[in-house]
């Protein structure tokens, strides 16, 4: 939101290239990146130049298919599914039929196969397999 003071009327402005807003006498011209100024009764008060917002990236990278298929393994077991069942990397533990208290079984099963310990507030988080083989090898780097 852009003002000045003493300035009637009050400009606000959502960010949207290339446009030109007008209300009373003040202008307000929006153009990509390139500077913006704001004019009442033909003189200029403000200027500023908008730069766009540094961008976050969260880079990711997937478990080993060995991890995955051993938190697979322990999965299987901790819920004591039929050897024909299939648990993949997207298996939500919700879906194969685990509870919280399952749930909890199936992080120290994990933390005694893998010899990691895994907090509390982590554990929360995990929702499928990925996730869990995901969290071990984070875990086993740190080590």
């Amino acid at each position: 939101m852009a003002a000045t003071a003493g300035a009637s009327p009050l400009i606000s402005m959502h960010s949207r290239p290339s446009h030109s807003f007008q209300h009373g006498l003040a202008t307000l011209r929006v153009s990509g990146l390139k500077p913006v100024s704001l004019s009442f009764y033909g003189r200029s008060s403000l200027s500023f130049r908008m730069r766009p917002l540094p961008v976050r990236l969260q880079v990711s990278c997937a478990a080993r298919p060995e991890t995955v298929e051993k938190v697979c393994n322990i999965v299987k077991k901790q819920l004591a599914l039929p050897d024909d069942s299939t648990v993949t990397g997207e298996s939500k533990f919700a879906a194969l039929g685990a509870d919280s208290l399952d749930t909890v079984e199936i992080v120290m099963g994990l933390e005694e196969e893998f010899g990691i310990s895994v907090e509390e507030e982590s554990a929360q988080s995990i929702a499928t397999v990925q996730d869990a083989a995901d969290l071990i090898e984070k875990l086993i780097e740190k080590k």
